[in-house]
């Protein structure tokens, strides 16, 4: 490609980012989807190459842009909140090797993110049993596997924890193996218990007007 064409499909790819992330933040979209309506948008009909559509890492680098500029007044007290809430249903749930991930794990989380968890256990069943057992309403649906396409999807129950949703994706204990890894920016893609009651540590040093409920 010559240098102008280059500089374009860099334009375009950071105007189909821009327009993601406001449709995450403000529609509460995920990112597969994000990207394709706002590359819909943008493009109208025309197929885009694959080469054109911007990665998560770009979206979330501009979904935290959106935040620092039209909710940094509610954004960081509503990511304390749900960091608070996904430690006591880590704590809860301990028996079954618990991982946070998500918005509310990298720090974009806004008013329509939800609490994911990834959960390792004999069986799916068990953990549906122990969730009942706890007068919980769950609805069960499917989640990619993390490692990929070429797994199976796994299944995942949601329901409700002091009026925040909560999805939880049931992995073998086998898969605990794989589990902690980094991205390519260096940052966790899932964190234990103990690493997010550091992220709520550091982050009451960082702003302690959150500590206040």
């Amino acid at each position: 490609m010559t240098p102008n064409v280059i500089e374009e499909v860099l334009l375009l790819r950071a105007e189909i980012a821009a327009a993601a992330a406001r449709l995450i933040a403000q529609d509460g979209l995920d990112y597969n989807a994000a990207k394709r309506k706002a590359a819909r948008q943008i493009l109208g009909d025309t197929q885009p190459p694959p080469n054109l559509l911007p990665d998560n890492a770009q979206i979330e680098a501009e979904v935290r842009i959106y935040q620092s500029l039209f909710h940094a007044d509610t954004q960081p007290a509503r990511l304390f909140r749900l960091r608070t809430l996904a430690v006591d249903i880590m704590d809860g749930l301990a028996a079954f090797h618990p991982y946070l991930t998500g918005a509310v794990l990298n720090g974009t989380a806004g008013p329509h993110d939800d609490i994911h968890l990834q959960l390792f256990a004999d069986s799916a069943k068990e953990v549906e049993i122990f969730l009942l057992n706890r007068n919980l309403q769950i609805d069960i649906s499917e989640t990619p596997h993390f490692k990929g396409p070429r797994h199976g999807s796994v299944e995942t129950v949601s329901f409700m924890w002091h009026k925040e949703g909560v999805h939880a994706a049931l992995y073998e204990l086998d898969d605990l193996r794989g589990a902690v890894k980094t991205r390519g920016d260096g940052k966790l893609m899932r964190a234990d218990i103990a690493a997010v009651r550091t992220l709520l540590v550091n982050s009451t040093h960082e702003n302690p007007d959150q500590a206040q409920p």
